[in-house]
């Protein structure tokens, strides 16, 4: 295969909608020495390059100007290494197909986000995560990276090459260079046990250090304008496998989840005030269940219904706090919400840009549908958020910049300083990354 250009200049969408972008050129390298040239290409045209995946982030983050990279050549496993417990794969390949290339060699990663539809590369660029008690996020479980600098050198780092690039580039945000493969740990293929359980917001926040202790992987979902709430923990089992059957699954999963959600969110745009009437029903629609399936495919869920999201990583112990001041604010405000709030953890990593970094975290995530004005509410969870010392995810929506993230990461100079050593012309910049990591 080779590179594929395109000279044409063209719009370019995220999943959501919320970020544009009209690059000068497209390319789409089909090997490492193709996008080395790219980037020496674009230093010559005096362009900056982005690399973008499948556009699931909300924040401009791979947004330019100049031109932008399509890794969908760059795709599929380079070796599996067995003795050493590790899977090197080129940087545009999809979660999804990972997980199930890995299933079919009976492995797996240790932790996953709730949706993989994302490459390797944007995920573990921006800080996906999942949720778990000792299990951390899917940049965590890196054990090496390549990555194309500003100059088209090939750089590779790992805890024993290059130590400082890999501390930074886990969660680099493309802001460090272009990263063309990933090394991850993983284990031997494993089964989950599910339990997905409605239960009160105030029993969950009475009880949350418990059920967190409990379970190696503890989440929520809160019903705005109700007391509710939809439980979920998975802890590892020996089996047998019991996976959700294909009508249950369809009818919870497609038809509840998806398809009934769908048309609710756009009964309540339309009419703002069945809002709080449609989240009482949805609240009470899932029903408890349990199920035994491969760990990817209870980790995740189709998420089909588009929205805009905000997500804040505060200490794990001012998730109770925090949330009763989020709860309070809507209840007392004239907003609508017509979409949960989710609510995982994370334990401390060692990642120098990572939203858990030197502590252990809690995630709170709030969403808005698509099309939906989104403003009022993020900027009143975000005044909540912040004064919580909260973090916020690297590719959702939020309004902070390099001053805050200075005080927020304690590491945050060393990032800036490995950054105006790779990257000094600032050829993987953009308006993003000038607000978040300064000039």
């Amino acid at each position: 295969m080779s590179t594929t250009v395109s000279g044409k200049s063209g719009t370019w969408r995220n999943w959501a909608g919320n970020v544009t972008a009209h690059p000068v050129r497209e390319v789409a390298p089909a090997s490492v020495e193709e996008l080395s040239a790219a980037v020496r290409k674009a230093a010559e045209d005096g362009l900056r390059v982005k690399a973008v995946g499948t556009g699931h982030s909300f924040t401009s983050t791979a947004a330019t100007d100049g031109v932008l990279i399509r890794p969908q050549l760059l795709t599929g496993i380079r070796r599996i290494d067995r003795e050493a417990g590790t899977v090197t794969v080129e940087a545009g390949t999809p979660l999804k197909r990972l997980n199930v290339a890995l299933a079919r060699e009976g492995l797996s990663l240790t932790n996953m986000g709730d949706i993989m539809e994302q490459t390797v590369s944007g995920a573990t660029s921006t800080g996906t995560h999942g949720t778990g008690r000792d299990s951390a996020s899917i940049a965590a479980q890196v054990r090496g990276l390549e990555l194309v600098t500003a100059d088209g050198s090939v750089l590779t780092c790992s805890e024993k090459e290059n130590v400082d690039v890999f501390a930074a580039a886990r969660v680099g945000l493309g802001a460090l260079g272009i990263i063309t493969a990933i090394t991850f740990a993983v284990e031997p293929l494993f089964l989950l046990t599910a339990r997905e359980e409605p239960m009160p917001l105030d029993r969950v926040l009475a009880e949350f250090d418990e059920l967190w202790t409990e379970n190696e992987h503890f989440e929520f979902y809160w019903f705005p304008h109700t007391g509710s709430t939809n439980t979920k923990r998975n802890n590892r089992s020996a089996g047998p496998p019991k996976p959700v059957g294909q009508l249950s699954g369809w009818f919870e999963d497609e038809f509840l989840s998806n398809g009934v959600f769908q048309v609710a969110n756009w009964v309540g745009r339309a009419v703002p005030a069945a809002v709080p009437t449609i989240a009482g029903v949805s609240s009470r629609a899932l029903s408890a269940r349990t199920y035994t399936d491969i760990a990817y495919r209870v980790f995740t869920s189709p998420r089909r219904v588009r929205f805009v999201e905000m997500e804040y990583a505060v200490p794990r112990e001012a998730l109770t706090e925090t949330l009763r001041e989020l709860k309070a604010m809507v209840d007392r405000s004239t907003l609508r919400v017509s979409f949960p709030v989710e609510v995982r953890t994370a334990p401390a990593d060692d990642i120098t840009l990572s939203t858990a970094s030197g502590r252990d975290s809690a995630y709170i995530a709030v969403h808005m549908f698509r099309g939906t004005s989104y403003q009022a509410y993020f900027t009143a969870a975000e005044r909540i958020f912040t004064a919580h010392g909260g973090r916020p995810h690297w590719g959702k929506v939020h309004t902070r910049d390099a001053d805050y993230f200075a005080e927020a990461y304690p590491r945050f100079g060393e990032f800036t300083a490995l950054r105006d050593r790779l990257d000094p012309d600032r050829r993987f910049g953009n308006d993003y990354l000038r607000r978040t990591l300064g000039a």
